[in-house]
């Protein structure tokens, strides 16, 4: 019986703590290599307090450089207005990682853009598909995430993007 009064406080207590704690995803720290073959943590990223967006995506997948080369196409009005800053996650594996570099340059993306070649911050992010995007808050909090990608949907991630810029709670 002691027991099971032991197990029935934990659970309230752990129910109470659920209402009274800050819940929110923040971005695990994991190791990313840059494009030059540094090892970086993904708890140095950062934009001053401002969103973030990062974007899982491979070479091989259509609707990743498509989503990527739609932002690229209003990436910099968005930075204008808003601060924002995209960080593209490429998870393509060490035999397809070599195409990142001239993919990036032939479409002349301008966003940070780092490998996570054996998948650690994948699965610590919990992606499964790609594209996979998570809109980050200026604590470093994931507010938002979406995947796959259709004509329009940047559209969307902009509002919100706004919305964070504006100190509005994204639901």
């Amino acid at each position: 019986m002691k027991k099971f009064n032991a197990i029935i406080a934990i659970v309230i207590v752990a129910f109470i703590m659920s209402f009274t704690t800050d819940n929110k995803r923040r971005i695990p720290k994991v190791d990313v290599k840059t494009l030059d073959g540094k090892m970086i943590s993904t708890s140095t990223f950062n934009n001053d307090g401002n969103p973030m967006i990062i974007s899982f995506w491979a070479t091989w997948c259509k609707p990743c450089v498509q989503e990527l080369t739609t932002i690229a196409d209003v990436y910099e009005d968005w930075q204008d207005e808003t601060g924002v800053k995209l960080i593209a996650i490429s998870v393509d594996n060490s035999r397809t990682s070599g195409g990142v570099m001239p993919l990036i340059n032939g479409k002349d993306w301008d966003y940070e853009v780092y490998l996570d070649e054996n998948g650690d911050f994948k699965r610590a992010m919990g992606v499964n598909l790609v594209p996979h995007t998570f809109l980050v808050n200026g604590k470093g909090e994931i507010v938002w995430e979406h995947t796959s990608f259709t004509e329009g949907s940047e559209l969307e991630l902009i509002e919100l993007v706004k919305k964070l810029k504006n100190g509005e709670e994204i639901k």
